[in-house]
């Protein structure tokens, strides 16, 4: 009697969990059910507006329910930021997490408001790449040499914009490393600092290579370095910073995230989405042809481990800078 009862408890035991598990199933099978936002916590016209809006249209295409990017600038990525933190942790807000939002505001910042970590999940990662520093084409400086030997013939005469952490701290860096000094000028939005660059009010710019490549193509921007470890096969004759600087690599990712309590089978939906988006014939030869970003599925667990890692790296990066934080 009693091993026909420890059976029975055992088979009513398993049967509760196979229920208990039929609403997160049918859940992640279903879902979306209606649209989804992505807030991009910067301006129109930047890498992670253009990025979002890509891997966007394939999960609307894909899932039939509309994808919509809202762009919240303000506060280098804050105030995007906090307006997902307090979202219903549905999988119906997303956030279009960056360098700046994820791994460098917590070390620019005492107290951001939130924690990249504890308040939000990575549910996919599109691409890392890294930053052009740009001049006007029809700018005095033709090369990294031209443009470091007026600034140390003319101390604090020369401006550059930013309008994100990848476009301030290697800046800044730069700066430290090549014993000039120069002045930051922050921008709300990338087109006002690209109009300005053009205008002259500003001197030059650090921009991640997504955003930089159409002003560039177009010969309206001149890069004078790259910053990653190694010359970019789309740019071959854009020297590095490490060529004059050894070490000197600067790069960050762009990557979608959700409110931390956001069940885990929408999590792992919306993972395999995004992976299924950049993996996609199309648009997986924009990503890495066209903006230079190295894009490859990752697993949740993958996606957590490199937001940790861009943290780390920012923190140095940082601390480089010498930015006190705000």
């Amino acid at each position: 009697m009693n091993t026909f009862r420890m059976s029975l408890s055992r088979r009513s035991l398993f049967a509760l969990s196979l229920l208990a598990a039929l609403p997160a199933a049918a859940q992640t099978e279903t879902f979306p059910t209606k649209a989804i936002r992505i807030i991009v916590p910067f301006a129109p016209g930047g890498s992670g507006d253009i990025t979002a809006r890509l891997v966007g249209k394939y999960i609307e295409d894909k899932t039939g329910q509309p994808f919509i990017v809202e762009n919240k600038p303000g506060a280098n990525g804050i105030v995007g930021a906090m307006s997902v933190k307090v979202a219903p942790p549905d999988g119906y807000t997303l956030m279009l997490a960056t360098t700046s939002t994820n791994a460098a505001n917590v070390h620019m910042y005492k107290n951001p408001g939130y924690d990249p970590e504890k308040d939000f999940s990575v549910v996919g990662i599109i691409g890392s790449s890294g930053t052009f520093l740009v001049v006007p084409a029809d700018g005095p400086y033709k090369t990294l040499v031209e443009l470091l030997a007026y600034a140390k013939a003319n101390p604090g005469k020369l401006n550059f914009g930013y309008f994100n952490a990848s476009s301030q701290v290697p800046a800044e860096v730069l700066g430290k490393r090549a014993g000039v000094d120069w002045q930051g000028v922050g921008y709300k939005a990338i087109g006002n600092a690209w109009n300005d660059l053009y205008g002259g009010a500003i001197n030059f710019m650090f921009v991640d290579l997504t955003a930089a490549r159409g002003q560039v193509v177009d010969k309206k921007a001149r890069p004078l370095a790259i910053s990653l470890p190694s010359r970019s096969p789309l740019y071959p004759d854009v020297p590095t910073l490490a060529e004059t600087f050894p070490g000197f690599v600067s790069s960050g990712f762009l990557a979608i995230a959700v409110p931390k309590a956001t069940p885990l089978p929408i999590q792992q939906r919306l993972n395999t989405l995004i992976n299924e988006a950049i993996t996609s014939p199309a648009n997986n030869k924009r990503l890495t042809e066209e903006f230079a970003l190295t894009a490859k599925p990752l697993t949740l667990e993958q996606c957590a481990a490199q937001d940790r890692e861009e943290r780390a790296k920012w923190a140095d990066y940082v601390k480089i800078a010498r930015i006190e934080p705000q």
